[in-house]
């Protein structure tokens, strides 16, 4: 994909680009790694937006890890959270026990996160910790602490490598800011 296709002419501006992700992912694996010696984590990708910061994720953890996926929603094709929280598919397996890992693409509001941390809690996690590629707090409208993240970014509406706008713009290899017109 080149800087002159249709997906980057709906970006107002890059914030990372292919070399920047690439940096972040590999220094949080490492972090993981470290924090984590010992111990065999449970990591859950959220989908579908954290899947490709997921898969580069895991990849620079050196840890015998184990993987899971769920997909919940409060979006839908907005901008902005709906404030309902939907679980679209829950996890496979028990997490009792387990150090669990929840993989993020962005915590903005915090509500899908404060719903699903409490939610795993309940199910008799050993430990659970937040991981995120992007961090908005100045959006946060719970209180939530994001343990691992590779950038905190402004409040803008941002898509590519995972994060959408209506579906479109996860195959973006860089993290823009999607441009008004396109939404408004």
């Amino acid at each position: 994909m080149t800087p002159n296709s249709q997906l980057f002419q709906d970006l107002s501006s890059v914030l990372y680009d292919e070399a920047q992700l690439a940096a972040a992912v590999k220094a949080l694996g490492e972090r993981i790694t470290q924090d984590y010696q010992g111990k065999s984590p449970l990591m859950i990708c959220i989908l579908k937006g954290a899947s490709l910061f997921f898969t580069d994720l895991i990849r620079q953890i050196d840890l015998p890890l184990t993987i899971e996926f769920m997909a919940i929603s409060s979006y839908g094709a907005s901008t902005v959270s709906s404030g309902e929280v939907r679980m679209i598919k829950d996890l496979d397996r028990p997490i009792k026990g387990r150090d669990v890992l929840i993989v993020e693409d962005i915590v903005d509001s915090g509500m899908t996160l404060s719903y699903l941390t409490r939610l795993l809690h309940s199910r008799g996690a050993n430990s659970l910790k937040l991981v995120s590629l992007l961090d908005k707090p100045s959006r946060r409208t719970v209180p939530l602490t994001v343990d691992y993240s590779c950038f905190q970014i402004p409040d803008a509406f941002v898509v590519g490598y995972g994060l959408d706008y209506d579906e479109k713009y996860r195959n973006l290899p860089v993290v823009g800011i999607l441009d008004p017109k396109v939404y408004s």
